[in-house]
């Protein structure tokens, strides 16, 4: 017999009756159809699972779905309404820190907490948040310049 969990997830509830084995991104991907957070290696070495859940973020590769009660739980599918792109996603295109799309939502999402929480991090900061995203297609400099950028897209209030 399953257990029930509640939570939300980009804004609206969601019910779900887990085994108990699971982790987050089997609920997110399996049972949600929600594709952003990425499979990459199941160990947390990747980074490509990345969400936010209640305002940090989490791996969602070895986060258990226990855990859930009662969360708030943001993917990339839930930063913007889908028309605009959110500040953080323009900065990264705008720095050329964006190629094959695998491990940007993680980095994004990396962003979106910290920023949340400090939106003047530090480039020592920044670099800190990223450490544990593994990106083969752009190198570090351009995803460091457009966390910077997106710094300043934010707190220019800028929409896109």
């Amino acid at each position: 017999m399953g257990e029930k969990i509640n939570f939300t997830v980009n804004g609206k509830p969601v019910s779900v009756e887990i085994e108990g084995w699971e982790k987050l991104l089997d609920i997110l991907r399996d049972y949600l159809s929600l594709t952003g957070a990425k499979r990459g290696c199941d160990d947390a070495t990747c980074g490509a699972c990345v969400v936010v859940v209640n305002g940090e973020a989490v791996k969602s590769c070895i986060y258990s779905a226990k855990k859930l009660e009662g969360a708030e739980v943001i993917t990339i599918e839930g930063l913007t309404d889908g028309k605009k792109l959110h500040p953080i996603q323009q900065a990264l295109i705008d720095a050329g820190a964006v190629q094959c799309g695998f491990c940007s939502p993680a980095i994004i999402l990396e962003l979106y907490a910290l920023f949340n929480k400090n939106i003047d991090a530090t480039e020592e900061e920044i670099l800190k948040a990223l450490k544990n995203h593994l990106c083969r297609c752009t190198g570090y400099e351009t995803i460091l310049e457009g966390a910077k950028l997106a710094q300043k897209y934010l707190k220019e209030g800028k929409v896109f």
